[in-house]
This record gives structure tokens, sequence and C-alpha cells, in this order.
């Protein structure tokens, strides 16, 4: 039953992705839809990312001995001055490491 479930997630993004993707086929958004969408990746990636932060240990921990949290603004803080992803990668969980084996 799983491996029925991955099959048919796996076919429903392909799909929905090929759609889109695909120049040959007349399905086209109009631009309302693609403005709406460009908001997306922005909302999963924080409904990701949020819990853990802020959450670590199912309850709010707003501290400067947060490790998480810490990580976080650094990694922010560099990819707003940097824009590079990989120093940004590299530093922040570098970082993170170090907060949380000391």
């Amino acid at each position: 039953m799983i491996m029925l479930s991955i099959l048919a997630m796996t076919v429903l993004v392909f799909l929905s992705r090929y759609l889109f993707l695909e120049p040959r086929l007349p399905l086209r958004l109009n631009p309302q839809a693609q403005r709406l969408l460009a908001y997306s990746s922005p909302s999963v990636l924080t409904a990701i990312w949020a819990p853990i932060v802020f959450m670590p240990d199912q309850e709010l921990w707003l501290s400067a001995s947060n490790p998480y949290l810490i990580g976080a603004l650094v990694a922010a803080l560099l990819a707003w001055k940097t824009k590079n992803v990989l120093l940004t990668t590299i530093v922040s969980m570098v970082l993170f490491l170090c907060l949380k084996l000391l």
C-alpha cells in the first residue's frame, strides 16, 4: 500500500509539472495565476523552517541559547549581504554544529 501511494504521488507530481513545463502543450496560465503562484515557494519553505527554528522541542524557544534561531539569523543575514548560497550554507551549518556541540 505504501509503494502504491508513493507511485501515485510520483505520477501526480510529474503530470502537474509536465503540463506546465512542456512547451508544445497549449496550456497557459493567465498573469494573475502566475503572480499568485509566485508566492507558493516562499510560503511552503516558511512552513517547513519556522517550526524547526522557533519550536525545536515542540514549545516556543525564543532565547539567545537557541542554536536553531542563531543559525537561522546568521544564515538570513549572510544570504542578504553576500547573496552566496554556498557560503551561507557552509557558514551557517558550521556555526549551528559548533553551537549544538557546546
